[in-house]
């Protein structure tokens, strides 16, 4: 049935791309975290903004669970929950976790599959707006968020760019729980429109293989043009510095003093903008290693590698990535499974719904909607 045969190509598509988000995304915070200058051999260890992102499109997933099971759903409240998890895993505030999720005592948490996973139990880098909102969990999620810049608004949120533009609008929320500053929380909503117009863009798919880079650099153009109407609240000042960087990785690509400029710190809006200036640089297909070594020399080069990380695994997907790197990263399985599941959730909900009898009976037990 060609119809049958469009529609498995197409979900193929789509999961390519996710996981070339979710790999690149973990690609770039390890070899930013180490400079450019990996080791010759043995696995690649993750950094903490690919183990928050992964809480992240779990946290997803089991919102998205919870919506079709209860018909209502506050997908950041559901997020908290995940983050929550990854605290308690890394040691943090157990006491009060225990006490905010698991005070019947009658289930077994923290649930899910992704709290099995060893690495993401191990401390691998500081997330500490992150770690002090979380410990002040009692106060209520209005309440937690520090007055934080910080880069993990931004990198750990990136998966929400799979949701749509409808999604993206929580991207905000998302990032408020634990980062107070409103030009953090832009930051996370303008990555997450520039990546969804990577996972998106039709040049994505039929770009001519001729143009060097031509897919990405289409795509982030659109994304640019899309983002006063996706954020209402963006200013011309934000605009018109995303058009410029956009200029700049065209006219002058690859320049480090440039990069340098634009992401000074570890901030959000300095990920979002050295990330964009290096996916621009370097859009090529083959030149994904290159863009990330380039991007490991900005002053916080884990935030910026792993922006632009995702945004070309985002356009060029998976089989684009450079298979030595993602062989020995120690959570591509996880992050390929959170990929595909992700997709496949938003594409079908395998768990059913509160009057549909789902097809996959281990889904909710993967993936419990709370």
């Amino acid at each position: 049935m060609p119809h049958a045969k469009d529609h498995q190509r197409q979900l193929l598509g789509r999961q390519s791309r996710v996981r070339g988000l979710m790999l690149g995304l973990a690609l770039g915070d390890t070899l930013g975290a180490a400079r450019g200058g990996l080791p010759a051999g043995g696995p690649l260890r993750a950094g903490v903004s690919t183990q928050l992102a992964c809480f992240t499109a779990e946290g997803i997933i089991r919102a998205q669970v919870r919506g079709n099971h209860k018909g209502i759903c506050h997908a950041p409240g559901v997020v908290l929950h995940a983050y929550c998890r990854w605290a308690f895993l890394q040691g943090i505030e157990t006491a009060k976790m225990r006490r905010r999720w698991w005070s019947s005592g009658s289930t077994p948490w923290p649930d899910g599959w992704l709290a099995a996973v060893p690495a993401l139990a191990e401390r691998r880098g500081s997330a500490p707006a992150t770690v002090a909102a979380l410990s002040r969990i009692e106060e209520g999620y209005e309440r937690m968020a520090t007055a934080s810049r910080g880069c993990h608004a931004l990198t750990r949120g990136l998966p929400i760019a799979v949701t749509g533009v409808s999604g993206i609008a929580q991207a905000a929320a998302v990032a408020a729980l634990t980062h107070g500053d409103a030009a953090a929380q832009a930051a996370g909503v303008h990555a997450a429109v520039l990546a969804h117009h990577c996972l998106t863009h039709p040049a994505a798919e039929n770009g001519p293989p001729s143009r060097p880079g031509g897919p990405a650099r289409s795509a982030l153009r659109a994304g640019v043009a899309d983002l006063p109407s996706v954020d209402r609240s963006i200013t011309g000042d934000e605009h018109r510095r995303l058009v410029t960087v956009l200029r700049h990785a065209e006219e002058e690509p690859g320049d480090v003093a440039r990069l340098v400029r634009l992401a000074p710190d570890a901030t959000a809006p300095s990920a979002l903008l050295g990330g964009l200036y290096t996916a621009a640089s370097f859009p090529g297909r083959a030149e994904f290693r290159a863009a990330l070594e380039f991007a490991a020399g900005a002053p916080d080069g884990d935030s910026v590698a792993c922006v632009a990380g995702a945004l070309l695994g985002a356009v060029h997907g998976a089989e684009a990535l450079p298979v030595d790197l993602v062989a020995r990263h120690e959570l591509a399985w996880v992050l390929d499974t959170l990929a595909r599941d992700l997709v496949t959730e938003l594409d079908d909900s395998p768990s059913g719904s509160e009057y549909v009898r789902g097809w996959d009976p281990q889904w909710w037990n993967r993936y419990p909607g709370w």
